[in-house]
């Protein structure tokens, strides 16, 4: 299974995109993307670094709010788990 966060557009050069997700930054390949990409879009990227679609600004932003809720809860849930509640 293949899990896929939205990352946004930093920067464009030469078929490729800088791009910002959970304050990691990365280049990726645009070499599978058939349509524009701009600076501010939202991309999903393959773990090999290629781009192969683009969201609207507010699924993106979803998606991301949705995830970091799951990982929060994941991290409450280990830290009952082992002892390390704050």
């Amino acid at each position: 299974m293949c899990l896929a966060a939205p990352s946004r557009v930093t920067a464009l050069a030469d078929g490729t995109a800088t791009v910002e997700c959970f304050g990691q930054r990365r280049e990726v390949s645009l070499l599978l993307m058939e349509e524009a990409v701009a600076v501010g879009d939202y991309l999903l990227v393959q773990a090999g670094g290629f781009a192969f679609e683009r969201l609207d600004a507010a699924a993106g932003e979803a998606a991301l709010a949705l995830m970091q809720e799951l990982m929060a809860q994941d991290e409450a849930v280990s830290a009952r788990r082992w002892g390390n509640e704050a």
